[in-house]
């Protein structure tokens, strides 16, 4: 077994998915099951995402997701991510007073989106995220 399928096999399970202190990820050969994205956000071409987390750090949380060729459209979240293979553009409709915009996504395209931004997310080479977002409130004393 690869060190890549050996990582990927460990994170599947939910216990251990969170990165320790130490560990690492090879992203680029991380396998990820994907889906079939809601039909109310598919673009008429059946993309998939997949994605996988790997805990909280300082409050945020982190992890890769990736979406195959195609277009959807979604309704995003606090979320900052950094493009680490594929390309494609993501349209962010007018928020917060500006206009819309077209941004284009490579490889070392970092990124910052705001909660309750609409965006429609056209992908021309299966692109991968690595994505750091605030995590959910949890009971006093679990952060």
């Amino acid at each position: 077994m690869s060190n890549a399928a050996a990582t990927t096999e460990a994170l599947t399970n939910d216990e251990q998915q969170a990165l320790r202190g130490g560990s690492k990820v090879d992203v680029p050969a991380l396998e990820l099951e994907h889906e079939a994205v809601a039909p109310e956000q598919d673009g008429g071409d059946a993309p998939t995402t997949g994605a996988v987390g790997f805990g909280s750090l300082a409050g945020v949380d982190f992890g890769v997701w990736e979406m195959s060729t195609g277009t959807m459209f979604d309704v995003e979240a606090e979320e900052i991510f950094v493009v680490t293979a594929g390309r494609g553009t993501v349209v962010i409709g007018p928020f917060a007073g500006l206009p819309a915009q077209i941004v284009e996504l490579f490889p070392g395209t970092l990124m910052r989106l705001s909660e309750g931004m609409k965006t429609v997310w056209t992908v021309t080479e299966t692109l991968r995220k690595v994505y750091v977002t605030p995590g959910a409130p949890g009971p006093a004393g679990n952060e």
